[in-house]
Parts: C-alpha cells; structure tokens; sequence
C-alpha cells in the first residue's frame, strides 16, 4: 500500500493547528478586557483557513491512492468549524487530534484491493 506524504504532513499541520487553537482562548480574552483595536485574531484565522485547504488536498490525494479519506473529512470539518467561528474551538480541537490519528494510520479505503 502507498503512503501519502501529504496526509502525514497534513497531520502534522493540524497538530499545530490545535496548539493554535488553544492559544487563540488567550489572545481573544486579552483582547476584550483592553481597548480591542488589534487585529492579532486575524492570525489564527489564516492559518485555520490553511488547514481547510491542506485537508482538501489530502483527501485528494487519499482518494487517488485508495488510503481512508476519513481523517480528512475530519480534518476539513474541524478547520471549517474554526474558521466561521472561533467560538467552534474547543469541538475543532476534538475533531483535528481524531482527523490527526485516522490520517497518521493510512489505513487502506473499504473495497480496496
């Protein structure tokens, strides 16, 4: 069976996506007890929206070579959930550590020979 670099990389990018995510609490509560007029939740926006675009290539790639596309179905729902709002984070964070698990395993997809 093949392995993707791009699923393993994309892993990768979502476990720092959820470091990010956890960091982004703390930005957004120092932001509203001070006068509010920084932009630094821009930041984790962008890279959430990057994590949107690493996932859907790595489902394209995980299709191509028959490998489970389940962790990154996982992963664009949680980088999605993130990026309309960073109120979704905690349930992002969840979702990106299962996506990070399903797309380091590489299992080969139901019915593939």
């Amino acid at each position: 069976m093949m392995k993707s670099k791009m699923n393993t990389w994309t892993a990768i990018f979502n476990i720092f996506n959820c470091v990010m995510l956890c960091m982004s609490w703390f930005v957004v509560f120092s932001e509203a007890f001070t006068d509010g007029t920084t932009n630094s939740g821009d930041f984790f926006y962008f890279v959430t929206w990057i994590g949107v675009v690493l996932n859907v290539i790595a489902f394209y790639y995980a299709k191509k070579l028959n490998i489970s596309v389940t962790g990154s179905v996982l992963g664009i729902i949680g980088s999605v959930l993130s990026g309309l709002s960073m109120a979704f984070a905690f349930p992002s964070i969840v979702l990106l550590i299962i996506a990070v698990v399903f797309q380091f395993l590489q299992k080969p997809a139901k019915g593939a020979n």
